[in-house]
């Protein structure tokens, strides 16, 4: 587990820097740490919520969150992600899926990170992709933001910082209601069990997902952050698929 807290720290740095939590590669690495997958979920939605509850305060105070449309999406999302909580699953099951999520995410980033122009015609149907990306953050412990920030992108759904905007609180409120479904299936007592030696892991992400949103894009241009964490992401579900 020791090398678990900087790899955490390193995830939210970049997650953050481009808009999203990183639930799906902190779940990549509790899996490949050999971590209950039971409990694992537990673990990465937390995550999850301490990186993007300070974006969600950030974009709210610069009045950049166009609540109507993001609090659609994401309350179209959140019974799903609640269910998907709730939903039992095999260990093999979790990690297949689990690995084509993240191949897929680090696939996603790789799209145009902003679209220009009146919004496209399947702009109207994104709250229906909501629901099934709600379902699949509660099942395997992400946020589901790292899939609807590209679909935003592509349908020219707002500017790319409102859209950033939005997926921070997708992700925040998925994340809510998939760990209140994990939760209910497992019992109230698992979460002090899950986070019992995953304080420093905590800890990590509060830093890297400060430091990421704060300073990470003067380092680096974004465009060079997002394909480090595309390749970060493929490269872990590849891991997870390949066994």
């Amino acid at each position: 587990m020791d090398w678990l807290a900087p790899a955490f720290f390193g995830t939210a740095l970049l997650y953050a820097s481009v808009g999203f939590g990183g639930g799906s590669t902190y779940s990549a690495l509790l899996a490949l740490a050999g971590f209950d997958y039971r409990l694992l979920p537990i673990v990465s939605l937390c995550c999850n919520v301490v990186v993007v509850t300070g974006a969600v305060i950030r974009f709210a105070r610069a009045g950049e969150m166009p609540w109507r449309g993001a609090l659609t999406l994401s309350l179209i999302a959140a019974p799903l992600a609640f269910l998907g909580g709730l939903t039992p699953i095999r260990e093999a099951t979790f990690l297949f899926l689990l690995g084509l999520c993240l191949v897929g995410a680090g696939l996603a980033l790789f799209l145009p990170g902003h679209g220009k122009g009146d919004p496209a015609p399947a702009a109207s149907a994104m709250p229906l992709a909501a629901a099934p990306l709600g379902y699949l953050a509660g099942l395997v412990g992400i946020g589901g933001g790292i899939f609807l920030a590209p679909l935003l992108h592509l349908t020219r759904w707002n500017c790319a910082r409102r859209i950033a905007a939005t997926t921070s609180l997708f992700i925040l409120i998925n994340s809510l209601a998939g760990l209140a479904g994990q939760l209910a299936k497992s019992g109230p007592q698992t979460f002090a069990l899950a986070l019992s030696d995953a304080l420093p892991l905590l800890i990590a992400v509060v830093l890297g997902g400060q430091l990421g949103s704060l300073l990470a894009l003067r380092w680096l241009p974004g465009h060079v952050i997002r394909w480090l964490t595309a390749a970060l992401t493929i490269w872990a579900g590849s891991r997870l698929l390949l066994g």
